[in-house]
C-alpha cells in the first residue's frame, strides 16, 4: 500500500542546479522537489545524468549513483556518489566530486526532517599545467556541509525548508589575472552559508504521469571570502544575497519498480557575485528510479 512521505535526501552534488544553489543535490532532493509516493520496497537505486551551462561559457556535465534504504516506517538513511565534468575553450576538469550520506525521520506521512553529511573527493584545487583552475571549473567545492532539512505537505502543495553550513575552508589556489574579467579570486576560498526554501504544487495527470512546478529561493547569508596575497581575508562583495530558481519536473511511473523524471531548472534573480562556481543559466536532468 502506497503512502505519501517527503524524504529530504539532501544530496548536494556540486553542479546539477540552477544559479545559487547551495549544491545542487540539495535543490534537487526528494522533498525539495515533491512529495514523492513510496511503497513498501525497502531499497532504492537511481542513476542520474545532467547537462548545464554555467557563468562565462562553462560547459558542465555530471552524472550520480544514488542508493536510499528504508529502514522502518520511520527512518531511511541514503547515499550519493556525483560525477562532474567541466569545460571551457581548452581547459577542462573531471573528476568524482563529492559523496553524501544522509539520515531521514518521518514524524507523520506528511512531515519529515533530516541530517546529513556532504564529503568531498577532491580539495577545490584541481591544476592544468601546475596552475590552480578557478572555482567554475572545480568538480567539487572541497568543503564538508552539514546539511539540515524539514518538509510538509498539505493536499497538493509542498513546503521545504534547508539549511547548509559549510564546515571549513577550500584549498583553493586560484588568483584571477588582472588582464581578464572573467572568474573570482578565491585563493582559501570560505563559502558562506545557505538558507532554502522550496513552494510546489503537485499534479498528477494520470496514475502514469505527474507534473511538479516550484520556485525555490535561495539566500546566501553572508559574502564569501579569500585570502589575499598577505593572507588576510577579503570579503567578495555581493555574494550574499538571494536567488530565485523556478523548475519543472515530469515523472513517468513505468511500474511500481521503474520511474523516469525529467528536472528542468532555470534562475529568475541572481546575487551580483557568484564565486563559487555554481551559476547556472538552465540545467536539465535525467533520472532512472529502481525499487525492490
Amino acid at each position: 500500500m502506497k503512502k505519501v512521505v517527503f524524504v529530504l535526501i539532501v544530496f548536494v552534488s556540486n553542479n546539477i542546479f540552477s544559479q545559487g544553489c547551495s549544491d545542487a543535490g540539495f535543490c534537487t532532493s526528494e522533498n525539495m522537489k515533491y512529495g514523492t509516493s513510496v511503497d513498501s520496497l525497502k531499497h532504492t537505486i537511481k542513476f542520474g545524468i545532467n547537462q548545464g551551462s554555467a557563468d562565462f561559457d562553462v560547459s558542465v556535465f555530471g552524472m550520480y549513483l544514488e542508493y536510499k534504504y528504508q529502514i522502518n516506517e520511520k527512518i531511511n538513511l541514503g547515499t550519493r556518489i556525483n560525477y562532474t565534468s567541466q569545460s571551457k575553450d581548452a581547459v577542462s576538469s573531471s573528476a568524482i566530486s563529492d559523496g553524501y550520506i544522509i539520515a531521514d525521520y518521518l514524524f507523520t506521512p506528511t512531515l519529515s526532517a533530516s541530517v546529513g553529511l556532504k564529503i568531498p573527493f577532491s580539495d577545490g584545487n584541481v591544476k592544468e599545467n601546475g596552475f590552480a583552475l578557478p572555482m567554475d571549473l572545480q568538480p567539487s567545492l572541497g568543503t564538508y556541509d552539514l546539511v539540515l532539512g524539514v518538509s510538509k505537505k498539505y493536499n497538493n502543495l509542498f513546503f521545504a525548508l534547508g539549511y547548509q553550513q559549510p564546515l571549513n575552508k577550500n584549498k583553493n589556489t586560484f588568483f584571477k589575472p588582472l588582464s581578464t574579467n572573467e572568474f573570482f579570486t578565491t585563493n582559501q576560498f570560505k563559502r558562506a552559508p545557505d538558507l532554502l526554501l522550496r513552494v510546489g504544487y503537485s499534479y498528477e495527470i494520470n496514475n502514469k504521469w505527474k507534473l511538479s512546478p516550484s520556485l525555490l529561493p535561495i539566500y546566501h547569508l553572508a559574502n564569501d571570502t579569500f585570502e589575499d596575497v598577505t593572507n588576510q581575508e577579503i570579503e567578495i562583495k555581493g555574494s550574499e544575497g538571494l536567488t530565485l530558481n523556478a523548475s519543472l519536473l515530469v515523472q513517468y511511473l513505468i511500474n511500481n519498480k521503474n520511474a523516469l523524471e525529467f528536472n528542468l531548472g532555470s534562475p529568475l534573480i541572481t546575487r551580483d557575485a557568484r564565486p563559487d562556481g555554481l551559476t547556472r543559466s538552465f540545467v536539465l536532468n535525467l533520472e532512472y528510479k529502481f525499487s525492490f
